[in-house]
């Protein structure tokens, strides 16, 4: 493999992997939000406690996924100077900012407030304590909001100008109405919530079909579920949908090449405007990816919305085959967003500033021997992450809201000076 061969492998297998961690964080955190929600305000004090052991449960299954997906996200930081100087040098000034933001927004204030929310329980008022984790919810969109802004400018360039070889912004409002990033926002806001939903209900199905005790908890999480399942998975299809007159106007040879139509006349005007070079993304991995896509979001729009009529009398979860096959349709949505991302990035080859920087541009000189190795173990960490995270997940998720550690408490010990069994405090444990 040549050098950039091997630093877009690199790249694309630790974004994948990446991808995977955050596509679960947004998709369950707003899930988490309802549920402390409800448990909050809600007066009867036996479905208070079931809907607060159900906000902890899965609270718990989220901040794992939080915790190791959140060291994806700094390895991956290093990647733009190791592999890709050449983008520094040329969009810096414009995508920088954006990056910057995402980084401050995701590393700093949405810890922060995920922090407080994880060590608050039992210490604050309720009202306090339910409005954190809504605000790590929303400073969870917002750094995905600031990633996409950024990865828009590569998708379609606005608001800039090129000087000495390097583009400047002249248009922040351009910038920040990037159509290429906003439909895409609405998109991944949508797939993330299938995520979610999807998520929500195969492990609580999979509760009902092993017999659980646990059926008023899992019985209001299965519904939540299912709901938002089917509700964003039929919109994710539209969203979607509203996407390709976007792409017709600002990236024509992306389109060509997927429906295999004027790809020749667009070759010949690219090769007039920039020179010699194959400007032809590869038909084939652009049809897969669009096909999976397709394929998975009308199974998950038709099961989710069979499904909730089936939520009627618990019907969804009386016949056990169907509470297996709410289980088995988990990965679904995971596996058509890596397609999405498979189209939106390799669509724009060779380009990685549409129109202005290619890849071969942008390759860092570094030699080939060294990208292999740092291709190699950047792989195998991201690995090994993605292996951790799910493992610990599966085995939380299968051992239910008994196993739960997040809120839990635990009384000081006797010899501590200054205590004793009169004046013990709780202290949450996680």
């Amino acid at each position: 493999m040549s050098a950039a061969e091997l630093a877009r492998l690199q790249f694309a297998a630790t974004t994948t992997v990446h991808w995977l961690f955050v596509i679960l964080t947004m998709g369950l955190v707003p899930h988490v939000a309802i549920m402390h929600t409800r448990a909050a305000f809600t007066r009867d004090p036996a479905k208070r406690a079931v809907r607060e052991r159900m906000t902890r449960f899965w609270g718990q299954l989220y901040v794992i996924n939080y915790a190791v997906g959140i060291v994806t996200g700094l390895v991956m930081e290093f990647q733009f100077g190791l592999s890709w100087s050449g983008l520094s040098k040329f969009a810096g000034n414009v995508f920088g900012a954006p990056l910057a933001l995402e980084t401050l927004i995701a590393f700093f204030a949405e810890s922060t407030f995920l922090g407080m929310w994880i060590f608050g329980w039992g210490r604050m008022r309720a009202g306090v304590h339910v409005t954190l984790i809504w605000l790590v919810a929303l400073t969870a969109y917002a750094s995905g909001f600031w990633i996409l802004i950024a990865n828009g400018f590569m998708q379609h360039p606005v608001g800039y100008e090129v000087r000495d070889g390097a583009a400047y912004l002249t248009d922040f409002g351009a910038l920040l109405t990037n159509p290429n990033a906003l439909i895409a926002l609405g998109h991944l806001t949508l797939g993330a919530f299938t995520t979610g939903g999807v998520f929500v209900a195969g492990v609580s199905a999979f509760h009902f079909a092993r017999g659980t005790k646990e059926t008023q908890l899992f019985r209001e999480s299965l519904r939540l579920g299912v709901w938002v399942g089917m509700l964003a998975s039929f919109f994710v299809i539209i969203v979607g949908q509203l996407q390709i007159p976007v792409l017709d106007r600002t990236q024509p040879m992306k389109m060509a090449a997927l429906n295999n139509d004027g790809v020749a006349r667009l070759q010949a005007q690219f090769v007039r405007a920039h020179g010699p070079g194959d400007y032809v993304p590869p038909h084939d991995w652009l049809r897969i990816s669009m096909d999976t896509m397709t394929i998975i979001g009308n199974t998950v729009s038709t099961i989710t919305f069979i499904a909730v009529f089936l939520l009627w009398k618990d019907w969804l979860v009386r016949w056990r085959p169907l509470a297996y096959l709410m289980t088995a349709m988990i990965p679904l949505p995971f596996i058509a967003a890596v397609g999405g991302w498979v189209f939106r990035e390799v669509g724009r080859q060779p380009w990685l500033v549409y129109g202005e920087l290619t890849v071969d541009d942008a390759l860092s000189h570094v030699s080939r021997a060294s990208l292999a190795v740092s291709c190699a173990v950047f792989i195998a960490i991201f690995v090994a992450l993605a292996v951790t995270n799910w493992t610990l997940i599966a085995r939380f998720a299968r051992r239910g809201p008994d196993a739960t550690q997040l809120g839990a408490t635990e009384p000081l010990a006797d010899d501590v000076p200054g205590t004793d069994a009169d004046d013990k405090q709780a202290v949450p444990a996680f």
